[in-house]
């Protein structure tokens, strides 16, 4: 490639530091335009990056993210309209200029329908190129803003639910950023009340998926004898009760995502129909004889420890694996105690406002006492405290927020209460009857009675039992069938 003979002396004094460690891409089979374009550049206060044919070129933006490309469109392997072909498919929208000795029109109309951003030919006047390569870099470190800014507005509108900014949530939410674009399973693990469905609503909502459904199944209310209806559906007369077609859960979530809760107490035999949907995609309603095809996104959750789960024969192995293409960790509340005032604000607002009751505030040292208490119930517990504080405040400042009903809480409630917060931390206690005699008060027999009190206090609404007693309703179904309660899933 000639260049014209106009001597360059370009005063570089006055570039930013930005200016200067910008990267242009130089995309030339001849090897001469490649070293005379490169020192035109590193003049220029650019850092230069060669490349000798197209596939080399696609490598190099795919490494270098450079911002612009000197592309010339006659190269091996692939030519530069080839180059720019890739770049459309691939959404890059880094500005390209194209060079070529060739004056021919149709060349330059579709270098123009390609999207680039000048077509220069041979022999090369430096004033142009110094003027367009400005030009360009201009335009690109615009679009570098605009995409900043829109991946700002994004993260704000995704994440708006999920309170913190604790070094741990910090992280948590930087691997959903790296997920959810793709279209891999993730599997999210946290203590029971740590927030894991808000994750997976944002995984969702950041998703190729987010116009489709985000269908969310508690697995540990599904019961054997209704899996397959409620995950696959049924047909008419397919059983007695069946009166209508019924479109299961996997095929609710077609084109969008199905969450999947509680997967670690899912039953043994639903998990070999679960994973049988997930490796083929396809789903038969109960009565039906032909197969459907179903395209969703699996987000799964659980408390559970799938390596002892998987050693106990109680979780299959291999839906595990299909499960957990990503791993995402949600901390638990006492791993990101910077966070609580935040989360408690915000708490103490939605309870304000959703009862219609007028500003509330929490005093200077309303935190202090809860230094070391451990929050085992985690997001939901904190939820409970605050609505809790609010209930019993006296004018519209909380000066101390009340956590726990628990001996040994940081902070006690009185006694006369009724139901406990958590049933884990019981101690075994003693009482005497009429006649002196002593009684043994077991730590069942106070699981027992405060889960009778906390349905009777929820109107038996599991859900609100759940949140009173401050568990998840896994661990609140399993206490039932463990007491003895079971007829109070249908009560």
């Amino acid at each position: 490639m000639a260049l014209k003979e106009e001597k360059y002396n370009r005063n570089n004094v006055g570039r930013n530091a930005a200016t200067r460690k910008s990267v242009v891409l130089i995309a030339d089979d001849d090897n001469t335009s490649r070293r005379i374009l490169s020192h035109f550049v590193q003049k220029m206060g650019y850092q230069p990056i060669v490349a000798v044919d197209g596939e080399e070129c696609i490598s190099g933006i795919e490494e270098h993210a450079p911002d612009v490309i000197l592309l010339d469109i006659n190269m091996p392997k692939k030519d530069g309209f080839e180059v720019m072909l890739h770049m459309k498919a691939h959404n890059i929208a880094t500005p390209v200029i194209m060079i070529t000795a060739s004056h021919d029109i149709p060349h330059v109309v579709k270098c123009i329908k390609l999207g680039a951003f000048e077509y220069l030919t041979k022999p090369l006047s430096i004033d142009r190129l110094e003027i367009v390569m400005r030009n360009a870099l201009s335009q690109s470190a615009l679009q570098g803003e605009v995409q900043l800014l829109k991946k700002v507005l994004k993260t704000q509108s995704i994440f708006h639910r999920i309170v913190g900014k604790s070094e741990a949530v910090k992280l948590a939410i930087e691997q959903v950023m790296q997920v959810m674009e793709t279209d891999l399973n993730v599997l999210i693990l946290g203590e029971s009340g740590t927030g894991k469905e808000l994750f997976a609503q944002a995984i969702h909502e950041g998703s190729k998926r987010k116009n489709g459904p985000f269908v969310s199944v508690n697995c540990a209310a599904i019961s054997n004898n209704l899996a397959d209806s409620l995950l696959f559906g049924h047909v008419k007369g397919s059983f007695t009760g069946a009166n209508n077609d019924h479109m299961g859960f996997f095929e609710q979530a077609d084109n969008g995502t199905i969450f999947l809760d509680e997967i670690g107490d899912m039953n043994s035999d639903i998990q070999a129909k679960v994973l049988r949907a997930l490796q083929e995609r396809k789903i038969r309603r109960v009565g039906e004889k032909s197969e459907r095809s179903v395209n969703f996104r699996v987000i799964s959750a659980t408390n559970r420890d799938f390596s002892l789960a998987i050693k106990n024969n109680q979780f299959r192995e291999d839906l595990y694996y299909r499960l957990e293409e990503f791993t995402l960790l949600i901390p638990p509340l006492r791993e990101r105690r910077e966070d609580i005032p935040l989360i408690a604000k915000h708490f103490l607002f939605e309870f304000a406002s959703s009862n219609e009751i007028e500003t509330l505030q929490f005093g200077p040292n309303a935190f202090e006492n809860l230094a070391g208490y451990q929050w085992p119930g985690n997001i939901r517990e904190l939820k409970n405290a605050i609505q809790r504080s609010a209930v019993t405040r006296k004018g519209n400042i909380i000066e101390t927020l009340r956590a726990g009903l628990l001996p040994g809480s940081a902070q006690r409630e009185p006694s006369d209460r009724g139901i406990v917060t958590h049933l884990t931390e019981i101690p075994q206690q003693e009482e005497r009857n009429g006649n002196g005699t002593t009684i043994a008060y077991s730590l069942e027999e106070h699981e027992r009675d405060a889960i009778i009190k906390a349905y009777k206090a929820s109107h038996g609404n599991l859900t609100r039992t759940a949140r009173l007693l401050g568990i998840g309703r896994a661990t609140l179904y399993r206490k039932l069938d463990k007491f003895g309660l079971e007829y109070l899933k249908t009560g």
